[in-house]
């Protein structure tokens, strides 16, 4: 079985440890095409992160309108799909964005059975001409994979009637991400990696952090438009000193990042337009061993299970509670190191979500 994945996402070196995985299944070839880079909204350009793995064709093409989500598309996409002759073709974007319209249309053209993947779980209405798009690409596509129970509803209240299965975009790679071996006597370490958007409630974080007594200290990496208020914010509130914020890592650094905190947190808010999709960076701490904090908002209660503390999105109060428990009772950390590392292998590995992965593909190539 020959399959193709179409994939922004895979720009990151890390999250390529599930092509490696899928292509380790005896009989499978697996061609990943990636675009030179990609503009996120928040302006930050990530350029593709090359490695060694040879498990796997990567390959590179042309990206038209990046850092446009829904209305980016690769233009010799349909060149390639000619190069490639895949057996199966899958396009990891939303149904409603141009890249997928596109790609599947040229997939239609040629034969080849396709599946698309959705991460949307609010419902809302899509603009000319998206919501055209989204009803051509059901109609084209042979299978939808959705990353939660949420996203696929919102699917079927769309209009989907296909095949569908639920399975998370990437997993985890619990080779590179692992405990640390180590753990020298430092001041209690609080942690939050990814976007400075508003979304992710990391003004509640400083807010509850104020009223958080003993040592600690907060340590912020990634950027965003946020940053400035927050930096204004730890000066207003008097807890400047112990924030420090850092620039975004690439991919393998952060491993590194995530084995100097004593608890992750993920305090994310709903909006009306979104709410958290998954949370990538809760199943990488705890693969870390590190225990994870998780605000209510979308899937993260799903993914964290009984592993993690979860609060009410929101609510300052409560999570500086959950953090003052878990900075008294290092017993409490222990037990929730190890229940998230456990979670981490046995539900959100890259070799667990990649079975799950070869086993839609082979379903796709049989339907030739």
């Amino acid at each position: 079985m020959r399959a193709v994945l179409l994939s922004k996402a895979l720009v990151h070196a890390a999250y390529r440890t599930k092509c490696a995985a899928i292509a380790a299944h005896p009989g499978t070839q697996l061609a990943a095409i990636v675009p030179p880079s990609w503009r996120a909204a928040d302006g930050w350009d990530t350029a593709l992160e090359r490695d060694g793995d040879g498990t796997y064709e990567l390959v590179t093409t042309p990206i038209a309108f990046n850092g446009r989500y829904h209305a980016h598309f690769y233009p010799r996409i349909g060149s390639l799909l000619r190069e490639l002759r895949p057996d199966v073709f899958h396009v990891d974007e939303e149904p409603y964005n141009l890249a997928t319209f596109h790609a599947l249309w040229e997939a239609k053209r040629l034969g080849i059975p396709t599946a698309f993947f959705t991460l949307a779980n609010i419902d809302r209405r899509l603009p000319p001409p998206f919501g055209l798009l989204e009803r051509a690409s059901f109609s084209w596509s042979r299978r939808a994979i959705a990353a939660s129970e949420d996203a696929a509803g919102r699917l079927r209240a769309r209009g989907y009637r296909g095949l569908m299965d639920v399975i998370p975009q990437f997993g985890v790679d619990t080779e590179a991400f692992y405990p640390a071996t180590v753990h020298p006597d430092r001041v209690f370490t609080i942690g939050y990696v990814g976007r400075l958007v508003r979304a992710k409630g990391l003004n509640v974080l400083i807010r509850a952090l104020t009223s958080l007594a003993g040592e600690w200290r907060l340590r912020i990496v990634g950027e965003g438009p946020l940053r400035g208020e927050l930096e204004e914010q730890t000066e207003a509130l008097g807890v400047a000193a112990r924030v420090e914020f850092k620039r975004p890592v690439p991919s393998a650094g952060v491993p590194a990042v995530l084995r100097e905190l004593d608890a992750l947190v993920l305090p994310s808010l709903t909006t009306r337009r979104w709410k958290e999709q998954f949370g990538r960076i809760l199943v990488e701490a705890m693969a870390c061993g590190v225990p994870v904090v998780g605000s209510s908002s979308g899937e993260i209660p799903n993914v964290v299970g009984n592993a993690g503390v979860i609060t009410p999105e929101g609510d300052a109060r409560a999570l500086a509670t959950a953090l003052a428990e878990l900075m008294a009772n290092a017993a409490r950390r222990e037990y929730l190191a190890t229940a998230g590392r456990r979670r981490a292998v046995e539900e959100f590995s890259h070799r667990s979500i990649a079975a799950r992965y070869h086993a839609v593909y082979e379903q796709l190539a049989r339907e030739l």
